[in-house]
């Protein structure tokens, strides 16, 4: 299947204050009720349903957006640089370029520079934060147990994620 990957991207000016106003009026219609079926009117009033993936990848282009982040779509199946992939995943070229000897993510390099599938890099995103989730879920439940907590394991995640979500929206 070929999708499309939304992002911030740095590379571009962030979005413009002066046009928060709009963005905020547009958060509220990509927010919908679960039963609400999405849809795009034209200025001639005709409309059209929105298929799920497209109302996904609209709904992560605006909240991107009203965080003041200019956004980037792009399919998947691009094929980008050493550089590009490495800003992508937070961290130093040379990090990634040993990530890439040692197998970690497939690359290509049909001349002096390596070629990633955005595809590629993506799923090993995915893959570090999964394990970086799990990581974390053990050393939390361990500490619980050992009684280094008050709270048992599922109070502490709780919170975590409750204070992360507050981390998130006072940088918005």
């Amino acid at each position: 299947m070929n999708t499309a990957a939304v992002a911030p991207d740095r590379r571009r000016k962030p979005i413009s204050p002066s046009h928060s106003a709009e963005i905020a009026l547009l958060a509220r219609f990509v927010e919908r009720e679960e039963a609400a079926t999405p849809k795009l009117v034209g200025p001639d009033g005709e409309s059209v349903a929105l298929p799920e993936e497209i109302y996904r990848v609209l709904t992560m282009v605006v909240e991107e957006m009203r965080a003041g982040n200019a956004v980037s779509v792009v399919p998947v199946s691009q094929r980008i640089g050493t550089q590009e992939a490495a800003e992508l995943l937070g961290i130093s070229r040379p990090t990634l370029v040993r990530l890439l000897e040692g197998g970690e993510i497939p690359y290509d390099k049909p001349s002096r520079h390596r070629r990633l599938q955005l595809s590629d890099v993506l799923e090993y995103r995915d893959r570090s934060h999964s394990r970086a989730k799990e990581t974390l879920n053990a050393m939390t439940a361990e500490a619980s147990n050992l009684g280094l907590y008050d709270d048992d394991a599922v109070s502490y995640e709780e919170a975590l994620r409750a204070a992360k979500n507050a981390s998130k929206e006072s940088g918005r």
